[in-house]
């Protein structure tokens, strides 16, 4: 594992729970340096002439890709010598493949095929199920970022790289002299009938796409893009891309996906079949801009890849400015039902408070028993008051519902005075589990610019669901950021174990796309090693009361503080000015704090826990039922269809353009 470590005086910007800067501190710490960030090229140099297995009896075009498409879910297996990150990233992944894409995986029981994840010598894989029994797949060292595995995967499931497409010559052009020597059979084109890209369009955004300097000898670029703006597009290395997910589900011939449920940014003034209601008050409105604020809606706000914004459309709004204590607003999504093993969801949106301190807005899920249930039963599963905000802000909220289930947003009045309400926009809904924490900093480029060069903003302190305390932090160095994680004394150290063992945590810096299924978000992962320490000894996970600086948080509060883990350099402010990582001016970084122990002898986790909610305000109505009364079915939602058309098209259709943008949408939109 690659580390340095740096002693320094830090600047501490600590900040309140509205992420509101509260006050600067100074005092000595140090960070260690974990991980590097490597292309699938260099870490096979020396090892690999390519990260595409090939089996000797294999011939180039003797199977077609039909024939090489796996049964799904695909069948897998952990190796035990694979790092202990690299199954955490694995995981992380296929949940990506389950939100976007058909293709789901399930630990191998007695599945004849599968696939052997291992750690061998840099990253490779075969294309498509070419093996009976076990295929191997290698996630060597330095090969656990999730795109790299993302890129392994999909050769797995039958996709080549994306400059070896037949048509390529048409899009960019492989300068053959730049090409180390005993390199150039890895810029071959594929046959059409050995291969398809399923009518897609030419994509330069793909995660198979090599890099515009991939196997250079020196002497200058190998690829050139015909699109000269996209030449520092080619070989991005952050998630699939919305063609690659597109192309696999045209490959698989499905239409639908694992985890995604569903998905409304209200624009064309659409409420995606919900539903609202008041009691004694006002009730939810769709608007354009509301007195007291927003002005706008956060889907069309200006970001990095549309800097104009797009034309103001519409979101939902609760006015408090009117009524009485107590009245209230409800806003109810349509009914969908769980479908996962593991009964957890995740309920994203953004909102947008500019009422009275006192007011509320509750999140609750209703869930009927059975198709006779009308009115279902209401549990509360999150809570929103305080002081007003400033800007869109994203929020999560877990939920655990095993039955059929709706959403339901209600905003409640309180005593102040207030001059506006609450607002909501971008709703989703997945059955995965929700970030930890979320970091969100607002009027970013301006801080980045302002603040002292190495300003960590640090969010609240946190306990895992184990009882380990701690923080995450986002380092600001004027034109590049860092992102850390830090162990602090907490009140269960006592019955922890020490070193903190096994525990992974994932930095995100969001892709702010309105459409969670469209994003490209960046991230890293870092796994605690109770076997890490320094030239003095020491180890670097131990209990912070053992081996920390004390530090006074946000409160004022005493507290003992471990070293900062993670990466100095995370991304550039240049990168962060392209796609829509910065909203607004607003930046988003997501976090998780996860225990990787039953990986150790194992290939999945247990289902993820719903914590207790924390309520300000505790509800005291008496539920009168949902908005829209439920009509009693003796038929439950359809299947999942395994028609072997797409869409109700026959394949042969597929490769029309106009029937690929058409196709898009459908896969890609709720």
């Amino acid at each position: 594992m690659r580390m340095k470590v740096y002693v320094l005086l830090m600047v501490n910007l600590a900040l309140s729970s509205a992420f509101s800067i509260s006050s600067v501190r100074y005092f000595i710490c140090f960070f260690v340096e974990i991980g590097e960030d490597k292309d699938i090229t260099d870490v096979n140099k020396g090892y690999l002439h390519d990260d595409i297995l090939e089996l000797q009896s294999m011939q180039k075009g003797a199977t077609s890709y039909v024939s090489r498409r796996w049964t799904l879910p695909v069948s897998y297996v952990l190796g035990d010598d694979l790092e202990m990150n690299a199954k955490g990233v694995v995981l992380r992944a296929f949940d990506q493949f389950r939100l976007k894409s058909c293709i789901d995986f399930k630990p191998k029981d007695l599945e004849k095929n599968y696939i052997s994840v291992q750690k061998l010598s840099g990253c490779s894989s075969f294309v498509g199920r070419v093996q009976r029994d076990e295929q191997v797949l290698s996630i060597g060292r330095y090969c656990d970022q999730i795109s790299t595995v993302e890129h392994e995967f999909l050769h797995a499931l039958g996709f080549y790289h994306e400059q070896s497409r037949y048509d390529r010559d048409d899009f960019v052009t492989i300068v053959s002299e730049n090409i180390q020597t005993g390199f150039e059979r890895n810029f071959r084109k594929t046959s059409s009938t050995s291969s398809t890209n399923q009518g897609t369009p030419y994509d330069y955004e793909s995660v198979m796409h090599y890099s515009k300097n991939a196997f250079t000898n020196g002497n200058g670029s190998t690829i050139i893009t015909k699109d000269p703006k996209f030449q520092d597009v080619i070989g991005q290395r952050l998630e699939m891309s919305p063609s690659d997910v597109l192309e696999l589900n045209l490959l698989y011939k499905c239409n639908s996906t694992i985890a995604f449920k569903m998905q409304c940014d209200f624009s064309n003034g659409t409420m995606c079949e919900m539903n609202q209601c008041s009691q004694s008050g006002n009730g939810w409105e769709m608007v354009t801009q509301a007195v007291g604020g927003p002005s706008s809606d956060h889907t069309s706000l200006p970001s990095g890849s549309n800097k104009a914004g797009d034309k103001s459309s519409y979101f939902m709004h609760a006015s408090t400015a009117s009524g009485k204590p107590g009245d209230s607003a409800w806003l109810e999504t349509k009914m969908t039902s769980p479908q996962r093993d593991c009964h957890v969801q995740c309920l994203q949106f953004y909102y947008y408070h500019s009422g009275s301190e006192s007011d509320v807005l509750n999140i609750w899920i209703r869930e009927f028993q059975d198709e006779k249930d009308n009115k279902g039963t209401l549990r509360l599963m999150g809570q929103i008051t305080g002081p007003q905000t400033s800007h869109w802000k994203l929020h999560h909220v877990s939920l655990n519902a095993t039955k059929h289930f709706q959403v339901e947003f209600e905003v409640r009045q309180g005593k102040g005075s207030s001059k506006g309400g609450f607002s909501i926009d971008d709703i989703s809904l997945s059955e995965l589990e929700c970030p930890h924490i979320t970091l969100q900093i607002d009027d970013f480029e301006n801080l980045l610019e302002t603040s002292r060069l190495g300003t960590f903003v640090y969010s609240p302190r946190q306990y895992s669901r184990e009882g380990y305390a701690y923080r995450v932090a986002v380092r600001l160095s004027r034109t590049y950021i860092g992102m850390y994680v830090q162990l602090l004394s907490g009140d269960y150290d006592d019955q922890l174990e020490w070193p903190c063992p096994q525990r992974q945590v994932t930095f995100q810096m969001l892709d702010q796309n309105p459409k969670v299924q469209l994003q490209m978000s960046k991230q890293r992962s870092i796994t605690t090693d109770a076997n890490l320490s320094g030239s003095s000894g020491t180890f670097y996970w131990d209990n912070p009361r053992k081996i920390g600086t004390q530090i006074k948080d946000e409160n004022g509060e005493l507290m003992f503080a471990g070293p900062l883990m993670g990466r100095s350099y995370f991304a550039s402010l240049e990168e962060m000015k392209s796609r829509d990582f910065l909203k607004a001016e607003s930046a988003i970084f997501i976090f998780s704090f996860q225990d990787l122990t039953p990986l150790v002898n194992g290939s999945a986790l247990p289902c993820p826990k719903v914590g207790p909610v924390q309520i300000t305000h505790p509800p005291t109505n008496q539920d009168d039922g949902p908005c829209s009364p439920r009509i009693s079915t003796t038929t439950l939602p359809p299947p999942k269809t395994t028609d072997d058309s797409i869409f109700g098209f026959s394949p042969g259709m597929v490769a029309s353009p106009v029937l690929i943008l058409l196709l898009a949408l459908m896969v890609l939109m709720p």
